[in-house]
């Protein structure tokens, strides 16, 4: 009999992290005239050793000692047959789930915050920037500066600031500084409350503002922290889909489907981006990364240039995107509420590798308290997104009569998000949608910028 959990013995844990820029071609970020962005460019914003794994070719890529020893605590993280939650759907599709909760701040983030914080310190950063959505990377860098001796300071979108205030002692716990986005210590953030007093903030404005705060330090010992989107950040998340091969290898299984959540796309690559090659190779293998219909930049918005942040602080990077003055509606999957992709993503999306998916609220709600009751976790809300998605592909099964296994990245727990939970027990969620016109609006601040080449697997 199959076990429940397939626990990777920690000896076989990844020593290296598969780097997808070895396998595809990428646009390239454009600075000032539309010129590509050097690497010295970005050095008032990440230390020089971040900046070399952001722009390597290598393959595979060595995972420091200090860094696995941090790893360690949680890792290899489970990956789980969800054999009742198979039940209560009623399916012949086998599901898998690859349980990112267990790490001490409950998500997927400390994956790339643990090796941001440790190669910030040996480069002699002494304090690191942040902006965080739901408060998962938040919580997640403030643990990892917390192993390395660094202090933290994250802003932190306003409308999950007060929606989700044990986030913020969770930073605080771990020593960080947490203040509501927008903010008035910045420039980026006063201009942002200036055209809205009310706004719920978005991780766009944020990033603004921990960018602007890292590259004023006059001292040079500060610098900025991204937990999604950026090459680097797709990197270390691969941990998760490297070990997921593994497990599946101890089992004898291959799975037919692979899904994710997708925000920035951290959590969806970190367990795709290992499969990606086998579909290239010509292996039959679905690869869904899944947002909220609410903020659709994969399913609805086209493959642009565009600032990773609201104020135009950062370089224009290729990239599907709504628009980085659009700020997304208050849903409570915060981590999703970015107005851009991560360029990786959405470079395999043009190419028609990936195939993205939207889902409502309500449905990502009723997916989560569905797996809570077979399962006995509760999801993040983000995570939930991805669970709806599993919920359609196994309904599709059921209906077609037809066995598969599908893979999904359970990407954090949802036990500081009991809010959320709360409201939609009581019938308080609504689905939201977007509009053309909404969709129109939003993608006015891009028209004139340039267009990314359509480029092809090597």
């Amino acid at each position: 009999m199959e076990a429940k959990s397939i626990i990777l013995p920690q000896d076989r844990m990844p020593r290296q992290w598969y780097n997808i820029l070895a396998d595809i071609k990428l646009n390239p970020p454009l600075g000032p005239g539309g010129k590509p962005i050097r690497p010295e460019d970005l050095a008032p914003v990440f230390p020089m050793n971040l900046i070399e794994q952001e722009v390597s070719s290598d393959r595979w890529i060595d995972i420091p000692e200090p860094v696995l020893d941090v790893l360690r605590i949680w890792r290899p993280s489970p990956l789980t047959r969800a054999s009742r939650f198979e039940k209560a759907l009623g399916t012949p599709a086998r599901i898998y789930f690859k349980n990112e909760s267990v790490s001490p701040p409950g998500s997927h983030k400390p994956n790339t915050a643990v090796p941001q914080a440790y190669y910030n310190k040996v480069f002699g950063i002494e304090r690191i920037t942040t902006e965080t959505g739901a408060g998962q990377w938040g919580s997640a860098l403030a643990f990892a500066c917390a192993q390395f001796g660094l202090a933290c300071k994250v802003f932190m979108v306003r409308v999950s600031f007060d929606q989700k205030p044990y986030r913020k002692a969770m930073m605080q716990t771990w020593g960080a500084t947490c203040v509501p986005s927008p903010s008035t210590e910045t420039k980026a953030g006063r201009d942002a409350l200036a055209r809205d007093p009310d706004t719920p903030g978005s991780l766009g404005i944020a990033i603004s503002e921990a960018v602007e705060q890292a590259v004023s330090d006059s001292s040079g010992k500060t610098r900025y922290s991204l937990g999604s989107v950026l090459n680097h950040v797709m990197l270390h998340q691969t941990i998760i889909g490297l070990e997921t091969r593994e497990q599946f290898k101890l089992i004898g299984v291959e799975p037919d489907v692979v899904i994710g959540c997708a925000g920035g796309g951290s959590n969806f690559a970190g367990l795709a981006f290992p499969y990606l090659l086998d579909k290239v190779n010509g292996r039959q293998i679905e690869i869904y990364p899944v947002e909220p219909a609410a903020c659709p930049t994969m399913t609805r918005a086209p493959f642009v240039y565009d600032h990773g942040d609201t104020a135009g602080y950062t370089p224009l990077l290729p990239m599907h995107s709504l628009g980085h003055t659009f700020v997304p509606p208050p849903i409570h999957a915060g981590g999703l509420r970015y107005h851009g992709m991560s360029p990786t993503v959405s470079q395999l999306i043009d190419e028609g590798l990936l195939t993205p998916r939207a889902v409502k609220q309500l449905a990502s709600y009723q997916a989560g308290v569905l797996f809570a009751r077979s399962e006995g976790i509760i999801p993040a809300p983000e995570t939930c997104n991805a669970l709806a998605c599993v919920v359609e592909e196994a309904e599709k099964a059921r209906e077609e009569g037809r066995e598969k296994t599908i893979v999904v990245s359970f990407s954090g727990h949802g036990l500081l998000d009991l809010g959320a939970y709360e409201k939609y027990l009581a019938g308080q969620l609504t689905d939201v949608g977007m509009s053309e016109e909404q969709l129109a609006e939003a993608m006015d601040t891009v028209k004139d910028y340039p267009r990314p080449a359509h480029l092809k697997i090597r």
